[in-house]
């Protein structure tokens, strides 16, 4: 599993988190998408890691910007994250 942290400018109210999660689900075969704009950031945990190119593509149109990409390893946490 991997997670990516996007960086993302323009998103200002949680309406814009939506709009950015709901392009992102559409766009690529994620597990899970949250986003924020208070930290200006979208996580996204999937299979394979998103390229920033991609995410550009997707987002760019809907008046978003990205503006950095960061893919690591994901290892769950908690209770049975063993």
């Amino acid at each position: 599993m991997i997670k990516t942290t996007v960086k993302i400018d323009g998103m200002s109210c949680g309406m814009c988190e939506s709009h950015v999660n709901d392009t992102i689900r559409n766009h690529f075969p994620v597990k899970k998408v949250n986003s924020s704009y208070k930290k200006g950031i979208a996580e996204i945990l999937s299979e394979e890691g998103v390229s920033e190119e991609k995410l550009k593509e997707a987002l760019d149109p809907t008046g978003y910007r990205v503006l950095s990409v960061s893919n690591e390893e994901y290892k769950k946490k908690g209770l049975f994250g063993f």
